[in-house]
């Protein structure tokens, strides 16, 4: 069997570099997309892949990381949408966006959509990482940018909510042109989320709680079963997944016309 190509967001650390590593040991054609150079150029050593860096708090990059993309692979069979963090305090980027709406949500939703075409002609797999944080989500299309009644918990439950609104979406729209997808909560996994954050996160993981925490290989096991799994018989496409099993999520993520709202919404906020 030929060798797909695999590419990973968020995959310089934590599962995106396990699933990485199991992937290119397994054959897989995989393509690392980071934002440490050090550490996504290290990985990409280790593991003989190809390797862009990009950083997601700013749409031009992303833009020119897809540019590269489909210049340079005419076939991508899985795009994991793994890149993700939590804030702090609330900041908007340079392009205007709440930071943390930005990074988790808008910045893969370009990613995927600027990919679209090389995506639907290969019948792809798109692999969205989630959480289960999505149940601290208030998604309000009227305010995207979280100017009233901000928290970080709740910028980042609302940024994992709209993986999941995302991922039905993109079934609804793609799935007769091929498209299969999914949404999955990885697990509190021991990794170096939220280490340069402000969040008050960051000390849950530099603590004791760490030793009792899943550990990167653990977190990446329902990615590769998704990557590895075929949709309609191991899993459902558009649906969200822990544990290798369909989750329960957010009310708001079962609300097809809000999911269709955030589709365009994101579409005016990432136009060029």
């Amino acid at each position: 069997m030929a060798s797909r190509t695999i590419v990973i967001t968020g995959a310089s650390d934590g599962i995106g570099a396990a699933a990485a590593r199991t992937l290119a040991k397994a054959g897989e054609q995989v393509v690392v997309v980071g934002r440490s150079a050090e550490k996504t150029r290290a990985l990409a050593k280790d593991i003989d892949a190809d390797y862009f860096l990009a950083d997601f708090s700013e749409l031009a990059q992303v833009r020119t990381l897809a540019e590269q993309l489909k210049s340079d692979y005419p076939r991508i069979d899985v795009l994991a949408n793994n890149a993700g963090g939590i804030m702090g305090k609330r900041t908007l980027t340079a392009d205007g966006n709440e930071s943390t709406f930005q990074v988790n949500h808008l910045a893969p939703f370009l990613l995927t959509t600027l990919l679209m075409d090389t995506l639907t002609a290969s019948g792809a797999k798109i692999i969205n990482t989630s959480s289960a944080a999505n149940n601290f989500g208030k998604l309000d299309l009227s305010d995207l940018t979280a100017s009233h009644g901000y928290s970080t918990n709740r910028a980042y439950g609302t940024g994992k909510l709209a993986n999941i609104l995302f991922t039905s979406e993109l079934h609804r729209r793609f799935h007769e042109r091929g498209i299969t997808t999914a949404a999955f909560h990885p697990g509190v996994v021991r990794t170096n989320f939220a280490a340069e954050s402000a969040s008050p996160w960051r000390h849950a993981y530099k603590s004791i709680l760490n030793r009792f925490m899943l550990t990167p290989d653990q977190g990446a096991d329902t990615m590769l079963w998704l990557i590895n799994g075929t949709a309609g018989t191991d899993w459902i496409s558009g649906a969200y997944y822990a544990k290798r099993a369909l989750a329960k999520a957010n009310r708001q993520a079962y609300d097809a016309a809000l999911a269709r709202g955030l589709w365009e919404k994101s579409e005016e906020l990432v136009a060029a």
